[in-house]
């Protein structure tokens, strides 16, 4: 099986290539990112020094954009792919408030381009990695079904409605073998300090205060990365073309909870709470109904909040140079921009 795999550098895509190489003997890899600042090559320095060219030649990796079309369409002219899965996009919320461009021209264009590209190139599968945001804000009971109207409440979100539907376009339109996956929140190695987890990490050790939008009270349903590459996974071998997959990991928490579990397992104070004034557009609760994945491909998640949250505070703690090495200067002043003023 080969495989292009987008967005390969950043978090997700990151553990998902791991994954690939550890349950899928003989697969070939093209890791395709443009190495924006969430982009990081150190999250697969052991790929690449098994399988590169190094290696036994079943990784390579591809700086290119995935709106690029001449870039993208030099790469499926280069290679014969089996799948392709693409985890490329802009992710962050309070980025896409500040500036939401770049979020229409990845995850919109983006998308469309490598669609328009693997159709040509006659590509088996496409795997179209989404999230839970597409659906809006649920109130205090129910879930999240797939088919749950769409309404996105960030540009984040719409960009990523946005690129949804054109998956369904060319699933309808031009017939292609197209699936779409959306996940709850993850958490897990790897993941770029700006998000909730890592930073609440990062700012806990060094005994900072941690910003907490509102009142704490946003509910999210948080899924180990682990859970849902493996969900990810499943979708591509075994999911219906056209068909929308929802992933969960059954663990709803409060924001204010999901701090408060990592200053306990830091021995740190609660008084570094710093409740800040509460971003636009802020969903209050997402939860995901994964009974669909369940029965078509067998999928559940294997770890609990607490086994999954402790490991990942181990994983962090264990690696504190990568965490020191990915918080660049653009980092850095990005998140004084955003939340030096918003107490």
């Amino acid at each position: 099986m080969r495989l292009l795999v987008t967005g390969g550098c950043g978090f997700i895509g990151a553990n998902y290539i791991h994954y690939l190489f550890e349950t899928e003997p003989g697969c070939e890899v093209v890791n395709l990112d443009k190495l924006t600042y969430a982009g990081n090559p150190l999250n697969l320095r052991s790929v690449e020094e098994r399988h590169g060219a190094s290696g036994d030649g079943r990784y390579r990796f591809v700086r290119a954009d995935i709106a690029d079309a001449r870039a993208v369409a030099d790469v499926f002219a280069e290679h014969r792919f089996d799948a392709v899965v693409n985890f490329a996009a802009e992710s962050h919320v309070d980025r896409s408030i500040d500036d939401p461009s770049p979020f229409v021209t990845t995850n919109v264009l983006g998308a469309q381009v490598l669609l328009d590209a693997a159709r040509k190139a006659s590509v088996g599968r496409f795997v179209h990695i989404s999230t839970d945001e597409v659906y809006g804000s649920l109130g205090p009971e129910g879930k999240f079904t797939e088919t749950t109207p769409l309404a996105p409440n960030s540009p984040y979100s719409a960009s990523k409605a946005a690129a949804d539907l054109m998956v369904r376009a060319y699933v309808q339109t031009y017939g292609m073998d197209a699936v779409i996956t959306r996940c709850s929140n993850n958490y897990g190695p790897y993941q770029f300090p700006e998000k909730l987890i890592p930073l609440m990490f990062d700012r806990a050790s060094a005994g900072e205060p941690l910003p907490v939008y509102g009142d704490g009270g946003n509910v999210r349903d948080w899924i180990y990365v682990r859970d849902h590459c493996r969900g990810v996974h499943l979708a591509l071998t075994r999911g219906a073309a056209g068909t929308v997959y929802n992933f969960g990991g059954n663990a709803e928490k409060t924001n204010l909870a999901v701090v408060r579990t990592i200053l306990a397992a830091l021995g740190k104070p609660e008084s570094l709470i710093t409740l800040v004034a509460d971003r636009p557009g802020h969903d209050r609760r997402y939860a995901m109904d994964f009974s669909l994945a369940a029965r078509e491909l067998g999928f559940a998640p294997e770890f609990d909040f607490a086994r999954g949250i402790g490991a990942t505070i181990e994983w962090y703690a264990a690696n504190r140079a990568w965490l020191d090495a990915v918080k660049s200067g653009e980092y850095l002043k990005f998140m004084e921009q955003w939340y030096g003023g918003r107490a």
